[in-house]
């Protein structure tokens, strides 16, 4: 029904919120440094153990945020842990909505163990990409959510297809900009796979994510601009230097006199 979808959310309010991917250790294996990190966002991408994530690194990022009053988001994905999700995976539509679930669900329980919850979705990398252009995968994600609860906010690039599909599902979308990624002329993100895709200055990715949160404009990648207007802005935490580029965005942005709040 027209009267129970959620519009896109954006940054109208004067305030903004800072996300990272976080939690994206295994076994022994850390990567990227979330207690730094989740001293300066307002939102935690917890990986669920698809593309990342054990469950004893899933507790201590979640126990670790909601001690810190930082939102925790779950970061759904391809099964793909060799890859670490950035690879495509042809699911069928009912396959990929149990995975969504699944993982839902796991991080559920830790963020209540924790004396927290799951707030919001954000699929993690080909998954998220994917559900950009791809209307099938995106509303088997959306039928996911919806499923597990149709309040729960799904971040997303402004225009994609998943943005769509959760109009149509009444799941609220949010929409996101990247601080530490290149931009098409088209609004979606470079492919990692082109150089300076991942952008590395901690002084150009703070003016960046100002102007997105401030003008709601970006510089795209070969010149010119696009219309970003955003509700969150996310800095990976698997980025090399992800805590001083972090940092120097939520330094940039109050000092802008801009609120750095979680949307959910």
């Amino acid at each position: 029904m027209p009267g129970n979808r959620h519009p896109l959310v954006l940054g109208d309010n004067g305030d903004v919120d800072l996300n990272s991917d976080l939690g994206e250790g295994y076994g022994r294996w850390d990567l990227g440094d979330d207690a730094a990190l989740l001293e300066v966002v307002t939102s935690a991408n917890v990986a669920c153990g698809f593309h990342a994530g054990d469950p004893t690194t899933m507790e201590r990022t979640v126990r670790t945020a909601v001690g810190r009053g930082v939102a925790v988001g779950a970061q759904v994905s391809y099964p793909d842990l060799v890859g670490f999700g950035r690879r495509e995976i042809d699911v069928a539509p009912a396959d990929l909505t149990a995975d969504v679930l699944y993982q839902l669900g796991a991080l559920e329980a830790f963020a209540r163990a924790a004396g927290g919850r799951v707030r919001y979705v954000k699929p993690h990398g080909a998954l998220y990409n994917r559900i950009v252009r791809d209307p099938v995968q995106a509303a088997a994600v959306v039928e996911a959510v919806r499923r597990y609860d149709p309040a729960l906010p799904l971040l997303t690039l402004p225009g994609s297809a998943v943005e769509a599909a959760a109009a149509r599902a009444g799941v609220r979308a949010v929409a996101e900009g990247f601080a530490d990624r290149a931009y098409t002329p088209e609004g979606r993100l470079v492919s990692r796979r082109e150089p300076g895709a991942v952008l590395h200055d901690p002084e150009r990715v703070a003016a960046r994510a100002l102007r997105m949160a401030t003008e709601g404009r970006v510089e795209a990648a070969g010149g010119g601009e696009v219309a970003v207007q955003v509700r969150s802005l996310c800095v990976h935490g698997d980025t090399p230097g992800a805590v001083e580029l972090a940092r120097a965005v939520r330094a940039a942005l109050e000092g802008a006199g801009v609120a750095l709040e979680p949307f959910a």
